[in-house]
């Protein structure tokens, strides 16, 4: 059995029932998952039911104003985006979007309406691929954390093969590059990973995942931080007992745990919206940031009630930091009819004043619990 001693992100002690039933939940019947690993090559759209709404899982090759084109697809057939998450990561986005009709709040059950929606979303993630690899996704049968089918969607895909592309920016500076390594413990018949890279929330979650999905077993873990450093040992043997024995086994394992650190790490300008909720809201806001030079490294999406709140990482199309005339730029086109709120600026750049949201974070997974639960 393993014991672990957790904070929440404050370093008070976790006594939210809810907060725990959730861990529960995000790890799975039995704290293992079976099947939702199955992809068919060039799947790049899957949907599915959950609860009141209809989730659409779509992956394949990022390119500027992606996701303003898909947003725009969904306004278009009065779909009504109500929860979203976007990742991207070695030139490869993964999305998990959850939508209803605009017209009675409930999942989209006509079939010619998913099957327009699917063929048209097919289209533009066809119209990114100018290599051979194609997009590949599965549909997540049951309850599975969002966070985790991220994971898995660009793991099946292969993105930790991108690594090194040359336009690449990288979020890390040096001095936070994770350090892997793997070691095998001949006394107790283990491999070792070990782990040291910046700390930040949900790191082990990310590494777990990942061995878990690439069933690998883990018997034993230390974990610790040192001021920003976090530094993680994970005891593990793979699923029919053996250990890592070649060096092209090490170096797989390495590269996926170092994709699923970086997938979720983002350096760029974060911006911050809230206003009220309608059909077409994300297609104009991800239009603007398209108009204004700007493309989408990380996104979240939720509904509470009547209001849409809105996060993005953004960056310069060119992979430059963004100009402070572009911040300004946005605020004018947006701030009419929406609370917009600048988190972090270049450091090259000085923030203008900000309003309303100054201290205010969001964390995704607990506010999407509402919606898959």
């Amino acid at each position: 059995m393993d014991v672990f001693h957790v904070t929440d992100q404050q370093g008070k002690k976790l006594a939210d029932s809810k907060t725990i039933d959730y861990i529960e939940k995000a790890l799975g019947p039995k704290g293992h998952i079976t099947d939702v690993l199955k992809a068919w090559p060039g799947k790049r759209v899957g949907v599915h039911s959950v609860g009141d709404h209809t989730a659409i899982e779509l992956i394949g090759r990022d390119r500027p104003g992606l996701l303003s084109e898909i947003s725009a697809v969904l306004a278009n057939l009065h779909f009504n985006v109500v929860a979203a998450e976007v990742w991207t990561h070695n030139r490869r986005i993964a999305c998990v979007v959850y939508v209803n009709d605009n017209s009675t709040c409930q999942p989209v059950d006509d079939p010619n309406r998913l099957s327009t929606m699917e063929e048209q979303l097919k289209n533009i993630l066809r119209g990114c691929e100018d290599d051979e690899k194609v997009g590949r996704t599965s549909f997540s049968m049951g309850f599975t954390h969002v966070d985790r089918r991220l994971h898995q969607m660009l793991f099946a895909d292969r993105d930790y093969e991108g690594g090194g592309l040359a336009n690449e920016v990288d979020d890390y500076p040096p001095c936070f590059q994770p350090k892997i390594t793997i070691e095998r413990c001949e006394e107790k018949g283990y491999s070792v990973v070990s782990v040291r890279c910046k700390d930040r929330a949900k790191l082990m979650f990310d590494i777990v995942c990942t061995l878990t999905d690439m069933q690998y077993v883990v018997f034993h873990a230390t974990i610790s931080s040192d001021g920003p450093y976090a530094s993680q040992e994970y005891f593990i043997r793979h699923m029919d007992g053996c250990t890592l024995d070649t060096e092209g086994e090490k170096e797989r394992v390495i590269k996926c745990i170092d994709a699923a650190i970086r997938r979720r790490v983002s350096e760029d300008l974060r911006l911050e919206l809230c206003a009220k909720d309608r059909v077409g809201l994300l297609s104009e806001v991800t239009r603007i940031l398209r108009e204004n030079g700007l493309s989408v490294t990380r996104a979240g999406v939720t509904t509470i009630g009547e209001q849409a709140m809105n996060v993005f990482y953004v960056r310069d199309s060119s992979g430059n930091p963004v100009d402070i005339k572009t911040i300004e730029a946005l605020r004018k086109e947006i701030g009419h009819t929406t609370m917009f709120n600048v988190k972090k600026v270049p450091t090259s750049s000085k923030a203008p004043e900000t309003k309303g949201w100054g201290k205010t974070s969001f964390f995704f997974g607990n506010l999407l619990e509402r919606f898959l639960a």
